[in-house]
């Protein structure tokens, strides 16, 4: 035996390549990386091949996979706080992307019953609905699902949401009092997959964040993620001696 090592799997010449090209700088974080039919052109090899390389890249989280859209360089996470009720675009544009949002709806509808008890009315009372999608630099970050309480934001349905969103408007109308949240994960719908451009079986992020402003609720929202593209973060400070409860 003359000792020598095995050839090396072509998935692996093919990951080895890339790898190589992101640690000497020839692709940094967010660009766009050849796709399966640059590899299979380049290297000869069968589309299967290039396939499995890009996908356990994506599983060990070098790269990001969006589906139509092209294989990229992955970089931090987009991060929200979970304390704090901060504005979607202000998050994105603070870590340096660009953001757009497409409207998909806004309009007015009867609350279900358990729309209603979520915001302390009857069944069948008026909301406001809305639902857009956010972009960081091009790629779907967020789909906002919200119902809003006419009774505190009267002029909802005449905001242009693709300039002004939906908390920047309410921050103003029906200032912020408390608020609560509640985080979920679940596999999206097809029509979700395709707004948030997931990979296939790529599971959501969901928070559930209803607001309160005038003693009463507000807003009620469902904010999806890609999880492979976000996550939540939370900074808590304990005081150094907290006083006792006092007795009933």
């Amino acid at each position: 035996m003359d000792g020598s090592s095995p050839p090396q799997p072509h998935y692996q010449r093919l990951k080895q390549f890339i790898l190589e090209g992101i640690r000497h700088g020839g692709w940094a974080a967010h660009q766009r990386i050849p796709s399966e039919g640059d590899l299979t052109r380049r290297f000869g090899v069968s589309r299967m091949t290039a396939n499995r390389a890009l996908r356990e890249l994506a599983n060990e989280g070098v790269i990001t996979r969006v589906q139509g859209v092209g294989s990229f360089v992955a970089g931090p996470k987009s991060e929200a706080t979970m304390i704090e009720v901060r504005d979607i675009r202000r998050e994105i544009e603070a870590r340096g992307a660009a953001h757009h949002c497409e409207v998909l709806e806004l309009t007015r509808i009867a609350a279900s019953s358990a729309q209603a008890r979520e915001f302390g009315l009857a069944s069948g009372a008026q909301l406001y609905h809305s639902r857009v999608v956010h972009y960081a630099d091009g790629v779907p970050l967020q789909l906002e699902d919200r119902l809003v309480n006419p009774a505190l934001a009267e002029g909802y349905l005449l905001v242009d949401l693709s300039a002004v969103t939906a908390h920047e408007y309410l921050m103003r109308t029906a200032p912020l009092e408390r608020a609560e949240h509640r985080i979920e994960a679940e596999m999206p719908d097809t029509f979700t997959a395709r707004l948030l451009a997931l990979a296939p079986r790529e599971p959501l992020l969901i928070l559930h964040r209803r607001t309160w402003s005038a003693g009463q609720p507000a807003s009620l929202a469902k904010l999806s993620h890609p999880a492979s593209r976000f996550r939540l973060v939370g900074h808590f400070h304990l005081a150094q001696s907290l006083p006792s409860a006092p007795a009933n």
